[in-house]
């Protein structure tokens, strides 16, 4: 059962929850369109130069932040810990 307490009851206070629920949708609308480019450049990389998909995302998140020596860190810490466990 809905909290009538936590939803407004001033139309214009429900009309700022809708607007703001508008622009949720939208932004959610833009994040599909740009996961769905990222898709093509993978795939579009892989077509163009054999590049395998799953290496080029983690490529392009490493080139986006900058990133790499905290990745190879963090690989080496998964390594040492597999090595340890598994030999």
């Amino acid at each position: 059962m809905l909290n009538s307490a936590m939803i407004p009851s001033d139309p214009e206070e429900r009309r700022k929850v809708v607007n703001a629920l508008t622009e949720m949708s939208a932004s959610f609308t833009r994040a599909e369109a740009e996961r769905d480019f990222q898709k093509d450049v993978i795939a579009r990389l892989e077509d163009e130069f054999g590049l395998p998909k799953k290496a080029m995302r983690k490529v392009a998140k490493i080139f986006h932040k900058q990133n790499i020596i905290e990745e190879k860190n963090n690989f080496e810490e998964v390594q040492d810990i597999y090595e340890t466990l598994v030999g």
